[in-house]
């Protein structure tokens, strides 16, 4: 069986890499991440220090910052828990751009056993899970005006203002997929929302509560109304966003 000599993980996160890299930079930022109390230094040499839940606190030193693509820290653990004093051990973070965001790579090398790797693997990916949540927390937090701007767009009797609302709050390549509708991109849209308007006269869509985001995708409820206010149909879209914040792609469930 081959010993592993150090961790490797790979996550996306639905975000620029800007963005995500500043959360390595900005103390208010990493603690929204690691817990209150935890501070970055950002400099060669400035320090890192992270108060995990139930007191345990990992320390350690920036060795290289590269914005926005890469840091370099040690990580150990004062009064040497875990038996990993601060400094013996260097955590690599490199951020990838793709079209999707950002592909994080992070590898955490000088573990000094095998149960200290396996321990630190499961605690990796926990908090890299975390990370992404935080960041797409943040950037995706204009996601109601978004989906407002989704809704408006079916409602809106103008070709014209419609056409623009679109361009607004979705990718031109966006796709909408429902009961009725399996549409691609700017035009589909809007040749069938027109559809919708002869057959559904008077009706509007409103957002009924606030998305519920969850890293690069969100889960949003909605109702359709008569010109009299009536509820006509409930149901909910699941989207998923683009990392400009954008709309990329909705799918929606009608209730009964």
């Amino acid at each position: 069986m081959k010993t592993l000599t150090e961790i490797v993980r790979t996550i996306e996160i639905a975000a620029p890499r800007e963005v995500v890299f500043r959360y390595f930079t900005d103390s208010e930022r990493f603690a929204r991440w690691w817990g209150q109390g935890s501070t970055v230094d950002p400099k060669p040499g400035g320090a890192v220090r992270i108060v995990n839940p139930g007191g345990v606190v990992a320390a350690g030193a920036f060795r290289e910052i590269v914005p926005p693509e890469r840091v370099v820290f040690t990580y150990g653990y004062e009064g040497n828990a875990h038996g990993i004093a601060p400094g013996t051990t260097t955590v690599t973070v490199t951020l990838d751009a793709t079209p999707d965001g950002t592909r994080l790579t992070l590898r955490h090398a000088g573990l000094p056993t095998e149960e200290a790797i396996l321990e630190h693997t499961q605690g990796w990916r926990y908090q890299l899970s975390v990370f992404s949540k935080t960041v797409a927390a943040e950037h995706f937090a204009g996601a109601a005006k978004v989906v407002d701007q989704w809704l408006a767009a079916w409602a809106e009797a103008d070709p014209a203002k419609r056409r623009a609302l679109l361009e607004c709050c979705a990718t031109p390549d966006v796709s909408f997929h429902d009961p009725y509708s399996a549409l691609q991109g700017y035009d589909d849209l809007d040749a069938h929302i027109a559809a919708a308007q002869r057959f559904m006269p008077g009706m509007a869509a409103t957002r009924a509560g606030e998305p519920v985001v969850s890293h690069g995708d969100a889960l949003v409820r909605w109702e359709i109304r008569d010109p009299q206010g009536g509820v006509k149909v409930r149901g909910a879209n699941t989207v998923s966003f683009a990392p400009d914040g954008r709309l990329r792609r909705v799918v929606g469930f009608w209730e009964g």
